[in-house]
């Protein structure tokens, strides 16, 4: 399975402008990808202005997204703002090159820029299969939170997909590694460079673990660039057979 993340700078809260620009780092895309990932909030940064910038599920992101996966004949993933009954996401989407649509709605919104206030939070963990790839996905801040995706033997690679800003650069590696492990996973986290329209810095670290914390692939910081990288189910059965640690994880339940 080969997966490639796409560490962007991101034009402030110009949609069409980050549709240009993506399309100009994807020509570098090589036949045979499987899976495009792109930060949060791809289209326009992270930014608090959900009432301009929201669009109904299916409108003018959803259908770049469409053309792309169908183009590259990849998945194509990342998250975007979605208005709807009246209520406001940052909502996670993977639409595949037939047509198939997954959605995640963000479940821990952060409450330093005031997400929190004006977005809805998310309240349904998913996991869905894409060429026999078990996908679990999580946006940002919510990698600080071990538990809402902890596995319970269903996935083999979790996506975070973020705006992760350059002072807490190290938190955001130590903890892409640290799900990577407990979870006997394949990890892919993405996120930005540049500056965003409130003046914060992002540096990229854009990364893949493999399921003993190795680094599979890495992106350079502060520069635009396709990681590439290539994980295996084969070699991920093989080590959760060799070294069976889930088999010993603590039942639990989440309250909504």
């Amino acid at each position: 399975m080969k997966i490639i993340l796409l560490q962007t700078d991101i034009i402030w809260e110009n949609k069409f402008k980050n549709y240009e620009h993506l399309e100009e780092l994807m020509s570098t895309v090589p036949s045979g990808t499987d899976i495009i990932i792109l930060p949060e909030m791809f289209n326009t940064g992270f930014s608090m202005n959900p009432a301009d910038l929201s669009e109904p599920p299916l409108s003018d992101t959803m259908e770049w997204m469409r053309s792309i996966a169908k183009k590259y004949s990849s998945g194509v993933c990342g998250s975007y703002i979605v208005g709807e009954n009246n209520c406001f996401y940052n909502r996670w989407v993977f639409v595949s090159p037939v047509n198939e649509i997954w959605s995640y709605d963000k479940r821990h919104l952060f409450g330093v820029s005031g997400e929190d206030k004006l977005f809805t939070r998310g309240t349904k963990r998913i996991v869905f299969k894409f060429r026999n790839l078990r996908i679990c996905p999580n946006i940002c801040y919510d990698l600080r939170f071990p538990v809402w995706s902890r596995i319970r033997n269903d996935y083999d690679l979790l996506i975070n997909t973020a705006n992760w800003p350059e002072s807490r650069r190290d938190v955001w590696i130590t903890l892409l590694k640290a799900r990577a492990l407990e979870n006997q996973c394949y990890v892919a986290g993405v996120n930005r460079i540049g500056i965003d329209g409130t003046g914060v810095k992002y540096c990229g670290d854009s990364i893949i673990f493999g399921p003993k914390g190795e680094i599979i692939a890495s992106g350079k910081r502060d520069m635009e660039c396709a990681v590439h990288g290539e994980i295996s189910l084969q070699k991920l059965s093989e080590f959760r057979e060799k070294f069976p640690v889930l088999n010993d994880a603590d039942d639990f339940e989440i309250l909504i």
